[in-house]
């Protein structure tokens, strides 16, 4: 039986996408170091991480970012003039301490490390990035990826991100990446890689 194609071309992202938005996220981060270091339990990730892509979308990137979608991945994107007011309000703190439980901790944590490692001067941030792995090899990361950049681009300003996936490293340099510096989650969690990307023109895109 032929296998079904999915539209790969970018398009913006809504609460009302919710439900795709989350589902293509939570597939994508199964097997993420980080996610997993989050969500230590087989049985209930997939739906834990369901509803956690869901809060942090609806409550806060879906208003404070550009999120794109294709039919099999998202994106969400902060750009500077967003950075302040993307940060989680109390009642999202909330719903995500309520999400990972007696993890909360290590996320609250984790995302004050990180903060730790953002550059201060304007820059596009790339906040997360999933593709469902049923949909492999149709190009629909790099097109979210490609059409965030081309943002970025248009406005001069570099691109920022941590990649908590090893193996995603090297597709972040074949997009202009480099790994500014690695370093370790507090409480004995994952590594993440510090990645930066410099403006192009567009005849360098």
């Amino acid at each position: 039986m032929a296998r079904m194609s999915m539209n790969n071309t970018p398009k913006a992202a809504t609460v009302d996408d919710a439900a795709p938005v989350s589902r293509a996220l939570a597939r994508a981060f199964g097997d993420d170091p980080m996610m997993r270091w989050f969500f230590p339990h087989d049985s209930s990730r997939q739906a834990a991480l369901g509803r956690y892509f869901t809060t942090l979308f609806t409550r806060q990137y879906a208003h404070h970012g550009v999120c794109e979608r294709t039919d099999a991945a998202a994106a969400f994107w902060v750009a500077p003039e967003g950075q302040a007011q993307a940060v989680p309000d109390a009642e999202t703190i909330r719903e995500l301490q309520d999400i990972l439980g007696d993890r909360a901790p290590l996320f609250r944590d984790a995302v004050e490390a990180a903060a730790e490692h953002t550059p201060r001067e304007p820059h596009w941030y790339l906040a997360v990035i999933g593709a469902d792995p049923a949909a492999q090899g149709g190009g629909h990361g790099a097109a979210l990826l490609r059409s965030g950049l081309a943002k970025a681009d248009a406005a001069g300003l570099p691109v920022c991100l941590e990649s908590s996936k090893p193996s995603n490293v090297p597709l972040y340099e074949h997009f202009g990446f480099t790994v500014r510096e690695e370093f370790r989650l507090p409480g004995g969690g994952p590594a993440l890689w510090a990645m930066r990307r410099e403006p192009r023109s567009a005849a360098g895109v």
